[in-house]
């Protein structure tokens, strides 16, 4: 049993998460085990991002003080939290990728920028390329038109040098 002081700990320790967040994801973690969980958090401190579980009532209430409007009793099971400060997408796809090697996590739900997301929505954010694949797809795109002509280019350097070669035998 937690006492007074260390739920509101907990609160506000959600509340400040929860202001900080580009991305959170709300997840059932009922049958992970402690090892499971624990590799979760490492991949999710890779994608700068963090794992907290806590009751349903103290979540709850950190999102009413957080002026957040998410209604966690919709959520039947064991509720834990995945809040992504960088970029939505990295924990999107850790957050999925997780799931799918361990099917005992399920997606729930997620908030970003004030607007609720589905768990199929979350599933679909995962999907998009991250900014770097985007980026490098842009370049390939501006460069092959060039490439192209460069080609184009050396190959009649090319003719003319094979015709020179031949006038000259």
């Amino acid at each position: 049993m937690l006492t007074k002081k260390q739920k509101e700990k907990i609160i506000e320790e959600l509340i400040d998460k929860i202001k900080r967040q580009n991305i959170l994801i709300f997840t059932d973690f009922k049958k992970l085990k402690v090892g499971e969980i624990r590799d979760l958090r490492k991949r999710l401190k890779e994608a700068n991002a963090e794992y907290k579980a806590a009751k349903k009532t103290l979540i709850k209430l950190a999102f009413i003080k957080s002026k957040k409007d998410v209604d966690t009793s919709k959520f039947e099971s064991s509720l834990a939290i995945a809040f992504g400060y960088d970029d939505p997408l990295g924990l999107a796809k850790a957050v999925s990728k997780f799931s799918k090697e361990h099917g005992n996590l399920k997606i729930l739900g997620g908030l970003m920028e004030d607007r609720f997301l589905l768990a199929e929505e979350i599933k679909e954010l995962a999907k998009i390329p991250s900014r770097n694949e985007l980026l490098a797809k842009l370049l390939g795109t501006i460069q092959s038109p060039i490439r192209g002509f460069i080609n184009a280019l050396q190959g009649n350097i090319r003719n003319l040098l094979n015709i020179l070669s031949a006038i000259k035998k």
